[in-house]
């Protein structure tokens, strides 16, 4: 399944690791916020997430880290969704 069509599923979890501010300033309806330098802490509440995880930011770099950091703790179904603008078209076309 391709990331647009896995999105458009809504059967994944769409989480945004931009900051607080820019999440409060536009994000995905229904998304989870969980800033980047937050994801250490939190990979227990991560884990309790269903998955796949879709990973969202501004461009795709924060989200990138994110999911690379991610696959290294043991995620298999974590996905790069790239900007949160392309996720949010995604899912609502």
């Amino acid at each position: 399944m391709s990331l647009d069509q896995l999105i458009k599923s809504n059967k994944a979890t769409i989480v945004d690791v931009r900051t607080r501010d820019e999440f409060r300033g536009g994000n995905v309806a229904g998304s989870v916020n969980i800033p980047l330098n937050e994801i250490p802490q939190r990979i227990e509440e991560l884990k309790a997430m269903n998955q796949p995880i879709v990973l969202c930011c501004l461009s795709g770099g924060r989200s990138g880290q994110a999911t690379m950091y991610l696959m290294q703790h043991g995620f298999e179904d974590v996905h790069n969704g790239g900007s949160w603008m392309d996720v949010n078209y995604y899912k609502n076309n």
